[in-house]
């Protein structure tokens, strides 16, 4: 019972955040399937994890992988507040392997306590969480670059970065990136 009502608070929350995604232009082609998405992401989660098989374990380093939240490691547009298969499936791969997995967004920190209890409950482990500060409003690529500055600040290596949008990924600073479909920007 309690988990049901730990999920129905992080719903929710969540909802109000989530719920404001852009509307898609009249001239957009039609959102795929979630079995059409999951097929696609899957495409790429498994390239990734054939690179971290490569790469990982690598005594030498403290490796770190990057991901996403919205519509990379949740399922945000198709099937709200559930953990995308093949991303959950890297995580786990990562930690196996020795890596730390790290979530870098651009929620709200107001929402991170939520955001966090949402990513245990759907089974992902981590090392740390960067969500966006108050008061901050900084474009997000410049938010997510910070946040992969930092961590390497801290010793890490970021051996992949994973993410659904173009402001996921740029700005470097990780050995290899991995983009998930985002159809046009239809998938924020």
């Amino acid at each position: 019972m309690r988990t049901l009502s730990l999920r129905l608070v992080v719903t929710t929350v969540a909802a109000a955040l989530v719920t404001g995604v852009a509307a898609t232009p009249a001239h957009a082609a039609a959102l795929p399937s979630r079995a059409v998405w999951l097929a696609d992401v899957q495409a790429v989660t498994d390239q990734a994890a054939a690179y971290l098989d490569g790469r990982l374990p690598d005594s030498g380093i403290r490796a770190a992988i990057v991901l996403d939240i919205d519509n990379t490691a949740l399922q945000s547009k198709y099937k709200p507040y559930d953990a995308t298969p093949g991303v959950l499936a890297l995580a786990r791969q990562a930690r196996a392997d020795g890596a730390a997995v790290f979530f870098v967004t651009a929620r709200p920190e107001i929402i991170e306590a939520a955001t966090e209890l949402n990513l245990s409950i759907v089974g992902y482990q981590w090392t740390d969480i960067y969500t966006r500060p108050t008061f901050d409003f900084s474009d997000n690529q410049t938010l997510k670059t910070k946040a992969r500055t930092d961590i390497e600040k801290r010793g890490y290596t970021i051996v992949a970065n994973v993410g659904n949008s173009a402001t996921d990924l740029g700005g470097g600073h990780a050995e290899r990136t991995f983009k998930l479909p985002d159809y046009d920007g239809q998938l924020d």
